[in-house]
């Protein structure tokens, strides 16, 4: 497996990735609930590229992406620049195979290297899976955004968490 920052050339196997991520329904969009398409990502990509604190991590297995890292944070200084959100996800034919470890392996390094000190992120209470592998990389729960989004008729609970470097 090989972990690196995401180049325009990926953007269709990008999508194709988020795309089955969001049919877990564990995710902030649910199946077909956005439009994305390759012109606008490749731009979310460079954008990405273009910011010191922001960043899109790629996981791929023989020259396939397979899962995804974005890291999004402010380059300007100011009073948050030394933090960053963190959305992850992991296809489901590779689910179970340390991705989602490596990808947060390199993201630490990264994000030590441009000196940032607060990675944050939201997952869905629902999602053990998902709160297990924060928890194993060094996030902690900080607080329950109540009854957060509605997805299948019920509301669900989001974990916000928070991990210092």
């Amino acid at each position: 497996m090989l972990v690196r920052e995401a180049k325009r050339e990926d953007a269709e196997q990008i999508i194709a990735v988020i795309k089955n991520a969001e049919e877990s329904n564990l995710m902030l969009f649910g199946p077909g609930e956005r439009k994305l398409e390759t012109e606008q990502f490749t731009k979310f990509i460079e954008n990405s590229n273009n910011n010191s604190h922001s960043a899109l991590l790629i996981a791929e297995i023989e020259k396939k992406v397979v899962g995804y890292l974005i890291v999004q944070g402010n380059n300007m200084p100011s009073r948050v620049s030394h933090r960053a959100y963190i959305v992850i996800g992991i296809h489901s034919d590779y689910r179970g195979r340390k991705i989602g470890t490596a990808l947060f392996s390199h993201l630490d390094e990264w994000a030590k290297r441009k000196g940032m000190h607060r990675l944050e992120l939201t997952v869905m209470a629902n999602n053990t899976v998902g709160v297990a592998l924060y928890k194993k990389m060094g996030f902690e729960i900080e607080g329950t955004k109540r009854h957060s989004l509605y997805v299948d008729g019920e509301y669900i609970d989001e974990y916000f968490m928070s991990k210092l470097l």
